[in-house]
């Protein structure tokens, strides 16, 4: 089995050179060192405050961008000239403690005038004050509402589903709700499920077992931190609960997938495990892996991220140019 093309595996020198390069400095914008992870001396409140002033200053919101109240969740909606060709529903990353639609602007306005699609991202409610499954609540209210009203708001009624890092696992969990406490699936034409976390009782890269021990944005520590703030008081075992961790899910049934990760990323396992059983399940995934990336990988400028976006665009046509799963 092979996981990545030959045309691939050229671009690993470019990709260790753009990620020496590019990483020290987004890993020291996140407030720690690029080094061995030592458990902080601050306490819970005041390590997620520092992460959050850390986020937002990296934060590059679009003047285009509505500000919207939709079934009681604030949401960043972005709307073409035109009646919209599908809705992406997008969930913004963050470990479930961090983060907010505005990081994600940018690539919500190039989608929006790539494709011609409406995207609502949601600003869904955060722990450790609103731990699960509070934002999955929200998300799974905003899909409901879609599926309610997008054709009648935006001019479709198709959607897909999409995130980063935590809104790759807000993309999971909200999918497997749609499925089973809104018998919608059908409805949905695609997910688009970028790194996201899909074992919370921490698969092997979570804890450092990486097939490469590149920079990464993550960290074991950073990782088991994000755990107990979203799932407060529950084990590991009791963590992979198929309500809580959609690797461990029935996945029968699901939309055509697109899934990504990196070699370095901490989150690898998830994604391969996850792409693995949405398959056996009867279910269409697209694999993407990209040796030597790290979590957050689009912030390094190389050829294996241009390719990343080229796939993921061609992905986007590729479903858009389908017939309604609905139809």
């Amino acid at each position: 089995m092979r996981l990545w093309t030959d045309e691939v595996e050229t671009m690993r020198g470019d990709a260790r050179a753009a990620i020496d390069e590019t990483l020290p400095g987004i890993i020291a914008l996140t407030g720690r060192a690029d080094d061995a992870p030592e458990a902080s001396p601050l306490d819970r409140d005041q390590q997620v405050a520092l992460a959050r002033r850390a986020m937002e200053s990296m934060y590059l919101s679009s003047p285009e961008a509505v500000v919207r109240e939709i079934a009681g969740v604030r949401c960043r909606v972005f709307t073409p000239a035109k009646p919209a060709t599908a809705v992406y529903l997008h969930f913004h990353g963050g470990g479930m403690m961090i983060g907010a639609p505005e990081m994600s602007d940018l690539s919500n306005v190039d989608l929006r005038d790539r494709f011609g699609m409406a995207i609502v991202s949601v600003d869904y409610r955060l722990a450790p004050e609103h731990p699960s499954p509070a934002g999955p609540d929200d998300g799974v209210a905003v899909a409901e509402w879609l599926l309610a009203n997008a054709e009648h708001e935006f001019g479709s009624g198709r959607i897909i589903v999409g995130g980063e890092s935590a809104g790759g696992y807000m993309s999971a969990i909200v999918l497997l709700r749609i499925r089973d406490e809104l018998q919608a699936m059908h409805r949905v034409d695609g997910a688009n499920l970028v790194f996201g976390v899909y074992d919370w009782g921490r698969s092997p890269s979570q804890r450092g077992i990486r097939p490469v021990a590149g920079p990464d944005l993550l960290d074991p520590v950073g990782i088991q931190f994000f755990a107990d703030c979203y799932l407060p008081g529950l084990t590991d075992d009791e963590r992979r609960d198929p309500s809580i961790s959609p690797g461990y899910a029935d996945l029968t049934g699901m939309a055509p997938a697109l899934m990504s990760v990196g070699t370095s990323d901490h989150l690898l396992d998830d994604t391969l495990m996850l792409s693995a059983r949405w398959a056996a399940a009867g279910n269409e995934v697209d694999l993407l892996v990209l040796p030597e990336m790290p979590h957050g990988f689009m912030a390094v400028p190389c050829a294996m991220t241009t390719l990343w976006a080229k796939h993921t665009y061609e992905w986007f046509a590729d479903i858009l140019g389908r017939a309604p799963r609905a139809g």
